[in-house]
C-alpha cells in the first residue's frame, strides 16, 4: 500500500508504473497545478482533485461528488493506466489527496495502487529527481473499464441516516476537532457535524514527517474508536469526501478492511436543511 522514495526512483522508467501528483489546496484550487509546473516526480501526471478525482455538482451532492466511474477509468487509461500498472500516488500533505485518487483507483476494482510514503517533501528532501517537464501521455491498451466498480464501499446521505440511527454503523469524521465541533468552518456555509459522528482528524495516522505511523500503531487506536464494530460497519467522512479517504487508507493498512466512504460528506450533509447538525 505504501511505497518509499528508493522504490519509486528505481521505478521511474518502468512502464508498467504510472505516478500521479496529486497536490492541491482546498482554499486555493489552483495551487496544485502552480506547484505542478514548478516542480514534479520525472514522469508524474497532474491528478487535479477539481476536474479528475471529483465528478459534477449539483447543489445537493456536495463538493466533490464522486466522478462517473467510466469517466475516472478514462482519465486513467488516457495516462497510460492499465489492467497491468501499478499506480503511484503522492502529495504534500501526508496523503490527505494521494489518499482519494488511491481510494478511486480501488473502486474501479483495480489492486495495484501505492500512496509514495511522505509524499513530495520527503521526495525532494532525500534527493529524489524533479523536473519541470511533463510527460507526453501514451493512452493504455489494455483498459480498465471492463473492471466495473466493485473494491469499495460508498454510502448514501440515508444510509448514513438509518446506520446511526439504528447504531448498527459509526460514522468515523476526518476534520480537525475545531471544525468538527463547529468552532471554525473555513469552507463550509454550516459549522459543526453530523449527530453521532466520531471524530478523528487525519493527522492522527501520521508521524511529523508526514510518513505513516505503524500498522499496529493504527490498528490499537481505531479498535478503540470502533469497540466491537467490524469495519464493513464503518462509514468515513470529512468537509466533502477527500479526507475521509486518508482515513480509509489508514484502516486498510492497519489490516482494517472493508470500511466505506460517505462521498457527499459534510457539505452535502448540510445541503438539506431537514437534516439535523450537531455542535460541541
Amino acid at each position: 500500500m505504501l511505497c518509499n522514495s528508493a522504490i519509486l526512483a528505481a521505478h521511474l522508467h518502468d512502464p508498467h508504473w504510472v505516478i500521479f501528483d496529486c497536490r492541491h489546496d482546498l482554499t486555493d484550487p489552483e495551487k496544485g497545478g502552480r506547484q505542478y509546473a514548478e516542480a514534479h516526480v520525472p514522469g508524474a501526471h497532474f491528478a487535479s482533485v477539481e476536474a479528475a478525482l471529483a465528478g459534477r455538482k449539483n447543489g445537493k451532492n456536495g463538493r466533490h461528488p464522486l466522478p462517473r466511474p467510466e469517466e475516472f477509468a478514462a482519465f486513467l487509461e488516457s495516462h497510460g493506466v492499465g489492467a497491468q500498472s501499478t499506480v503511484v500516488a503522492y502529495d504534500d500533505a501526508g496523503g490527505l489527496y494521494a489518499a482519494r485518487l488511491w481510494w478511486l483507483v480501488r473502486w474501479l476494482g483495480h489492486e495495484r495502487v501505492l500512496l509514495l510514503d511522505g509524499g513530495w517533501s520527503k521526495w525532494v528532501a532525500e534527493g529524489g529527481a524533479t523536473t519541470t517537464a511533463s510527460p507526453v501521455p501514451s493512452p493504455s491498451l489494455t483498459g480498465l473499464r471492463s473492471l466495473g466498480v466493485a473494491g469499495m464501499g460508498v454510502w448514501s446521505a440515508q444510509e448514513v441516516a438509518t446506520r446511526l440511527a439504528d447504531a448498527t454503523g459509526v460514522l468515523i469524521d476526518a476534520r480537525q476537532p475545531e471544525r468538527y465541533r463547529g468552532e471554525i468552518e473555513p469552507i463550509d456555509r454550516i459549522a459543526g457535524h453530523i449527530p453521532g459522528a466520531l471524530n478523528r482528524f487525519y493527522k492522527r495516522n501520521l508521524q511529523a514527517d508526514l510518513t505513516f505511523r505503524s500498522p499496529e500503531e493504527l490498528r490499537t487506536e481505531f479498535v478503540a474508536l470502533l469497540g466491537a464494530r467490524t469495519p464493513e460497519r464503518v462509514g468515513h467522512q470529512c468537509g466533502s469526501g477527500i479526507t475521509a479517504c486518508a482515513n480509509i487508507f489508514a484502516m486498510e493498512y492497519a489490516g482494517l478492511v472493508g470500511s466505506n466512504l460517505y462521498a457527499g460528506s459534510w457539505s452535502e450533509w448540510i445541503s438539506d436543511g431537514a437534516r439535523p447538525v450537531a455542535r460541541g
